[in-house]
């Protein structure tokens, strides 16, 4: 028994001064929590305003060493890259995700040699460079197909590598990648290159800003439900879990955040990885939709997620707030 009769327990004692507020914290944040997705272009000193993703821009390889500068100043260890492919190197197969020259491998050289102690994260799926924005081949029928992805989602993952990932982050769904990409790393050399698995990861209605930001809304033909969870379903997120840990990923992440909290809790409570959530282009855009129209307080709202998102076990979160958030917590 914890708890005795009022008055002899009184729970707002506690709780009376910020001094004894801080002390008696069971979660606590900082910036080393949070990494930060950054989308990058072609072009040349342009930071392209993200119309759905207020604040948030698609920034040319030559302003992406500065950004790196950023991270590490403000203690962000980690920053996730995402691609805004041009539409005439889209193709049916995505073969630009193997090109060693594209914007993922130009943009992780660029932010290589800036020396900064900051990890490179690299998504690891075929949206960005397809024609139909799956994220796999797809057959006559527009069924996406999982071994023949998974072969390709190889080559991806070593360029990736080659050009100089920390963490490669396949976000696919694909059945068998992640033992597939262990594999190949292993191969290759790469025997410190971490997977983090979008283990689980949803078909969600929160992702339209991100397809936006990418370039990939216009061009999915259907929908995803066949590859990404389903929203029904908890007891199967812990069984994908499972699969990727006993395939060699190092981290596991569930996706959506906020709407999954109670999947973030379940997976640390039943697993010894790291649990990384991602607080997804739709979160992002809600709070500052409502931010902006005077309904709630930004700084407050963005340090309230990241608490609950720590509170219910995740390791770190995924969040374009992470240079705010950063800032407010560094005081």
């Amino acid at each position: 028994m914890t708890n005795g009769d009022f008055p002899a327990t009184r729970l707002r004692r506690l709780r009376r001064s910020p001094w004894s507020r801080a002390m008696v914290a069971e979660t606590r944040i900082s910036p080393a929590d949070l990494i930060w997705p950054i989308f990058v272009r072609d072009g040349t000193d342009i930071a392209e305003p993200i119309a759905t993703m207020p604040g948030v821009f698609r920034h040319s390889v030559d302003r992406l060493p500065a950004l790196m500068r950023e991270a590490q100043a403000l203690g962000i260890p980690a920053i996730a890259l995402f691609p805004y492919t041009q539409p005439e190197r889209r193709t049916e197969g995505g073969e630009e995700a193997h090109n060693p020259d594209n914007l993922v491998c130009r943009a992780l050289r660029a932010m290589r040699d800036t020396g900064a102690n900051v990890g490179l994260l690299t998504d690891v799926a075929l949206d960005p460079y397809t024609s139909h924005g799956h994220d796999g081949l797809v057959d006559g029928e527009g069924y996406v197909l999982n071994d023949v992805t998974v072969d390709v989602l190889v080559g991806q993952a070593l360029n990736q590598a080659r050009a100089g990932a920390d963490i490669v982050a396949p976000s696919d769904m694909m059945d068998g990648r992640v033992a597939a990409i262990r594999s190949a790393l292993e191969a290759d050399g790469f025997h410190d290159t971490q997977i983090m698995a979008y283990s689980a990861k949803y078909a969600s209605g929160f992702y339209g800003p991100f397809r936006d930001a990418v370039g990939a809304g216009g061009y999915l033909k259907g929908d995803k439900k066949t590859y990404q969870m389903d929203p029904a379903n908890g007891r199967e997120a812990l069984r994908e879990v499972a699969l990727d840990i006993a395939e060699g990923a190092d981290s596991v992440m569930v996706k959506p955040g906020l709407p999954y909290l109670d999947i973030v809790a379940r997976v640390a409570e039943r697993f010894d990885v790291p649990v990384f959530a991602y607080c997804v282009s739709g979160e992002y855009a809600m709070v500052e939709a409502a931010a902006a129209a005077g309904m709630l307080d930004r700084e407050k709202v963005v340090l309230e997620l990241l608490t609950a998102f720590r509170r219910a076990g995740a390791s770190g979160v995924l969040t374009y707030h992470a240079p705010l958030a950063a800032r407010l917590l560094n005081g």
